[in-house]
């Protein structure tokens, strides 16, 4: 078993390649919908994300999808499974498994993510569905007095139990303790709290026995806040994340995929390519985005099937140019002569 989930964990950060998150929830994806004056209906959540998986730059730069529960058992109009549509493009489909993050009680303005009950059941039938990974997302806020210990250690011990029901049911867990980027907050304080959640979470991940061969991690970069007067330059990000990393993530884990956390698309692209032209790095650094390769095509799309060319268009040009950041081989001339 651990040999196929090392497998699998390696094919996702395959080079050039990374994960496209489509797993967006309902209440979620009518938002971005209605951001385009597009009805949120069955069909034309479908539609939209059916056109990204069937655009070519899937099969060279997108090794994995992940899915939210509707998609998974949909089919598209010629009677193709959505998971089938994904496997024919070369990449491995995944699922959300988390069922959202809460108030967390007793702790105001803080969350712990929800969904263990039942997971078990859960996975073997997205196993059945054709899922080979999964994903469970953590939200870390920072503020007055946060996060606390009791925030941090609910949250990645739910993390390393999810992970444990993943990989008895064949499925490669992504672990993702997102730290947040709103907030006043400076770059320093975001390394010390993200620090702090990943040594806890790979504490955890022991405990349950997690073989971390056959993990993927997704974490936040190490960011200024949103509201901080002074916002860390490129070179510096990749900096300080690569330094957070090497101090707290085993060299077993065979790759990080990064989320884009509200980031520009150019920002989170050229972030994660400063990260890898840094030398002697133990893991593969990848992407798992959602909105810095969907905000473009969705725009162009606006909820008319007559622009899909178009709107595959744009997703092929996010996805390339990531997938050049993921060698080191993106450059701000390299974006404008490709979208020219």
């Amino acid at each position: 078993m651990s040999d196929q989930l090392n497998h699998i964990a390696n094919a996702i950060v395959a080079p050039g390649k990374g994960i496209l998150a489509a797993d967006e929830s309902v209440g979620t994806m009518g938002k971005r919908l209605a951001s385009v004056n597009a009805e949120s209906t069955e069909s034309n959540r479908r539609d939209y994300r059916e056109l990204l998986f069937r655009t070519g730059v899937m099969r060279d730069h997108i090794s994995g999808v992940i899915l939210y529960d509707e998609t998974i058992r949909q089919s598209s109009d010629d009677g193709t499974s959505i998971v089938d549509i994904i496997k024919n493009m070369g990449a491995i489909p995944g699922i959300k498994v988390d069922t959202g993050a809460k108030d967390f009680a007793l702790h105001p303005g803080e969350k712990v993510t929800e969904g263990l009950d039942g997971l078990r059941e859960r996975l073997a039938e997205y196993y059945e569905l054709g899922a080979r990974f999964a994903k469970w997302r953590a939200v870390i806020t920072i503020g007055e007095n946060m996060p606390s210990t009791a925030c941090i250690s609910t949250n990645t011990h739910a993390l390393a139990r999810y992970a444990a029901l993943c990989q008895e049911q064949g499925l490669v867990p992504i672990v993702e303790p997102e730290v947040m980027m709103n907030g006043e907050h400076d770059i320093e304080t975001c390394f010390k709290v993200t620090k702090w959640a990943l040594t806890e979470l790979y504490s955890c991940l022991a405990q349950q026995r997690v073989a971390l061969e056959g993990t993927i991690l997704k974490p936040n970069m190490i960011l200024s806040g949103s509201q901080c007067d002074h916002q860390a330059g490129i070179e510096e990000v990749a900096e300080k994340t690569v330094d957070c990393l090497k101090q707290t993530v085993p060299e077993a884990v065979p790759g990080i995929c990064f989320l884009s956390g509200g980031q520009s698309d150019l920002d989170a692209t050229a972030h994660l390519n400063a990260m890898n032209q840094i030398a002697d790095l133990p893991w593969r650094l990848s992407y798992s985005y959602g909105r810095a390769l969907q905000a473009a095509p969705l725009k162009v799309w606006g909820g008319n099937n007559d622009n899909r060319s178009a709107a595959q268009a744009a997703f092929a040009h996010r996805a390339r140019m990531n997938g050049l950041a993921t060698d080191g081989r993106w450059s701000p001339e390299l974006e404008k002569e490709a979208a020219e």
